[in-house]
């Protein structure tokens, strides 16, 4: 039985490790080849990949340099001839260091959104071309739930997820009418190594008062919301489009 993303080709940023790992290799197995991008080493995702009975290949990807975005981009139709799927996942948020709004570091903040807002911009620029070729593709923007719901202490990153509802509205709308379909999806705090790091001797607190705030009280786990990425990547949400979902346990219901 062939899986619901068969014969499409999918790029996904920040694959190295946490969600943007679990989105390839859930993509994968659904059938879809997997262009695996980071500033990290991709080899591992690319194995759990064809552990997973997919096929894939891993590429250096720095989505702050458009040169960097426009030559993965070539790398998935040189090797897979088309682009269906991106899925702008990298995003700084481990490695931040939160704080009181006046008192956060104008250089980290800088970084912030260059990574966060720019990066995602850039990959959307390298993609859409080969998405008008093939008739049409997905794009998947990864924001979170900072940005309905409010993160203290840690306003660089909320607003950076803010603005990604917003290019994700605004593409939808622009990339229609090339049958290009642009959503976003909005999680809690997931348990990854980034969240680890972010949280860094707080987690244990973070985890109990995040999940307390939950319709269903548990922590996310990666696995929780690959299946979302996987509809939103294929045809079974062919008619959605501009949309945010929230995956976050039920803690805000738009």
């Amino acid at each position: 039985m062939a899986g619901h993303l068969e014969g499409k080709v999918a790029i996904v940023t920040g694959a190295a490790r946490g969600l943007g790992r679990e989105y390839a290799i859930r993509m994968a197995a659904e059938g879809a080849s997997i262009i695996a991008g980071d500033v990290r080493g991709c080899e591992e995702t690319i194995s759990a990949v064809q552990g997973a009975g997919g096929t894939g290949i891993a590429v250096s990807l720095d989505v702050t340099d458009m040169a960097s975005c426009d030559a993965a981009a070539k790398a998935a139709e040189d090797a897979f001839g088309r682009v269906d799927v991106l899925i702008n996942n990298a995003a700084l948020y481990g490695g931040l260091k939160g704080g009181r709004f006046d008192s956060l570091d104008p250089e980290e903040w800088n970084r912030c959104m260059s990574v966060n807002v720019t990066g995602m911009w850039h990959c959307c620029k390298a993609v859409v071309g080969a998405m008008r070729t093939a008739g049409g593709g997905s794009i998947v923007n990864i924001s979170s739930l900072a940005a309905v719901y409010g993160l203290p202490f840690a306003l660089h990153y909320a607003v950076s997820k803010a603005a990604v509802i917003g290019m994700t509205r605004s593409l939808a709308r622009e990339l229609g009418s090339d049958w290009i379909r642009v959503n976003a999806i909005a999680p809690s705090a997931v348990m990854t190594e980034g969240t680890e790091e972010f949280f860094g001797p707080k987690l244990d607190k973070a985890k109990d008062v995040i999940a307390s705030g939950q319709t269903l009280q548990r922590n996310l786990e990666t696995e929780d919301l690959a299946g979302t990425v996987v509809y939103l990547a294929g045809d079974a949400s062919k008619f959605v489009t501009g949309q945010t979902i929230m995956v976050d346990g039920g803690s805000v219901f738009l």
